[in-house]
């Protein structure tokens, strides 16, 4: 029987050995946190609230992957997110009577709240989701396969031997899934297309809509996650990334995980051990083992830190490219020019994530409580403050670029003990989430250098929501837990703190992702050595995608 080792335990280091032992692999993951699910997993930060401490809505989970693993069956529930966003609007800003945009999945209401700042976006709105979803539906066909491995080709070689190679490397399966996504678009469509990826959302998002409060609101997924402005070009594919996904075959939709983030790791951990997936926790690895550092060097291992070597015909990293073959591996071991390569991959993470316990419910002038922790609709959903504008929204971006926090940061708030009671045990509370970068943006790595530092920026945010949004917000807060870029690379091995393990530039997906140069996808140049995690195709996110994708590519060259 072949033997397979998964370094880290987060849910594309789970899925991928899932699919392994589906297919007779005999496979360990190993976890050096005392918790599965790397940056998916619930945990208590004060007695009574548990939090999805990273990660924190769910959308891009692969459907396949959902029906594959049998997910249902072992726990996973998702709340779908209706209404999908609120916009409060402080009066300073617009001189609207009532002060606020809330969107959801009912068109007519969608259609008055629009009206309320424009018309013609109003009448809009509709058709340019229906066009997004024309190019979403055909790139995430492409998430399901491994991107087609075309460097073999070699000009000296036959026409024959190249196509031969290319088969050899590229499944027909993928070859056709390839291609059928491909089909989705006309050729009519092509430049128009082109534009949808690579260029700034600000251009796309102008062509569509005059209003700021709606063109804000949407422009915050072109730049969540990522060290990038609405004007940055490529901004526009980080928008249709963010809207490819599904819950319950709704396209776009996003919803809360009854349990927390960790919910969906317990579910792929227990999918995997009921298919024989051995998963060890507190499991430190220093080092990937191979054959020698000659030319052509095969992975047959790894060292973990208790001194243990454990043996294995392959080895998948769930870990960054950078952990993987820089801080694991000999550099010896690799070409010059892919070593060269993984230190260029950028890093730079724009991202905050505040967790909060509360001991009531934020009241929003824009929409006052109508009594005590009475929820309204508005709280059920993502909350987005700070810039209210695309050219106040590019200037918290260009703020960041002198290496401190933006002056009027983006904020997305979620309060999913709304939706989820099982996250709260102390009668009369809730936990929220304070995304500053993934939800809170833009937070330089670089700034966090004190503890000072850390809870002065994170004191600023508090003010911001109580003066301009939400008043008594800040001594609502009975304890805050406070991740920053360096907290998120400690705490998660986020190099860098980027949620994405590493930048999703159009020069770093599909075949690029992590690198342009040596194998494409999830081989290494080490023989028996694969990337599973959110640094190889399609990237971040809790998709799956790489996980699935890349015991496929295991399965294939073993076979």
């Amino acid at each position: 029987m072949k033997s397979a080792i998964i370094i880290g335990g987060g849910h594309n280091g789970l899925i991928a050995a899932a699919y392994l032992a589906k297919s007779n692999i005999k496979t360990t993951v190993l976890e050096k946190r005392h918790i599965i699910g790397g940056a998916a997993v619930t945990e208590t930060i004060s007695p009574g609230f548990r939090v999805s401490r990273a990660s924190y809505v769910l959308s891009l989970l692969r459907p396949a992957i959902i029906k594959d693993l049998q997910l249902d069956k072992f726990g996973l529930t998702v709340y779908p997110r209706n209404p999908s966003s609120f916009t409060p609007i402080p009066d300073r800003t617009f001189s609207h009577p009532q002060s606020y945009l809330l969107l959801g999945n009912n068109s007519a209401e969608n259609y008055a709240e629009i009206s309320k700042f424009s018309k013609k976006d109003a009448d809009n709105f509709q058709k340019y989701e229906s066009w997004l979803e024309t190019y979403a539906t055909a790139v995430s066909k492409l998430l399901d396969t491994p991107p087609l491995e075309i460097r073999q080709f070699d000009r000296k070689s036959s026409p024959l031997r190249n196509f031969r190679s290319f088969l050899k490397s590229n499944g027909l399966s993928d070859l056709k899934e390839t291609f059928y996504a491909l089909n989705h678009i006309e050729i009519s469509q092509i430049p128009e297309f082109v534009e949808l990826m690579t260029a700034p959302a600000s251009k796309i998002l102008r062509r569509w809509f005059e209003s700021e409060p709606l063109t804000c609101t949407l422009a915050t997924d072109s730049v969540i996650g990522a060290m990038l402005g609405p004007k940055s070009p490529g901004s526009s594919y980080v928008l249709l990334h963010h809207v490819m996904g599904e819950i319950n075959g709704v396209r776009g939709a996003w919803g809360t995980v009854k349990g927390g983030m960790g919910a969906v790791s317990n579910a792929i951990a227990e999918s995997a051990k009921s298919l024989g997936v051995q998963i060890r926790t507190n499991s430190t690895i220093e080092e990937i083992l191979t054959t020698s550092t000659s030319s052509n060097p095969k992975a047959t291992g790894v060292r973990l830190k208790s001194g243990e070597i454990i043996k294995a015909d392959v080895i998948l990293s769930n870990a960054t490219a950078k952990i993987t073959y820089l801080d694991l591996l000999d550099e010896k071991t690799l070409p010059p020019e892919y070593v060269s390569a993984v230190k260029g991959i950028s890093y730079e993470s724009a991202t905050t994530k505040i967790n909060l316990a509360l001991s009531r419910l934020p009241n929003f002038q824009a929409v006052p409580n109508k009594g005590g922790n009475v929820a309204g609709p508005h709280h059920q959903t993502t909350i987005h403050m700070g810039p209210d504008t695309l050219d106040s929204l590019q200037k918290s971006y260009e703020d960041a670029l002198c290496g401190s926090p933006s002056r009027n940061p983006v904020i997305e708030m979620t309060i999913p003990s709304v939706v989820d009671s099982s996250l709260v045990d102390v009668k009369g509370t809730h936990v929220i989430y304070l995304k500053a970068t993934l939800f809170i943006q833009y937070t330089p790595y670089s700034y966090f250098k004190t503890e000072e530092s850390k809870l002065s920026f994170a004191n600023r945010i508090f003010d911001i929501i109580d003066t301009r949004y939400a008043p008594g917000f800040k001594e609502s807060i009975v304890q805050a837990d406070i991740l920053t870029p360096p907290d998120l690379e400690r705490e998660f091995s986020l190099t860098g703190g980027n949620i994405f393990h590493g930048a999703m530039g159009l020069d770093s997906l599909y075949f690029n992702r992590p690198v342009s140069v040596g194998p494409s996808g999830y081989r290494s140049p080490i023989r028996g050595l694969y990337l599973c995690g959110s640094g190889a195709h399609p990237g971040g996110g809790v998709m799956g995608a790489a996980g699935r994708n890349a015991a496929m590519t295991v399965m294939n060259d073993l076979n």
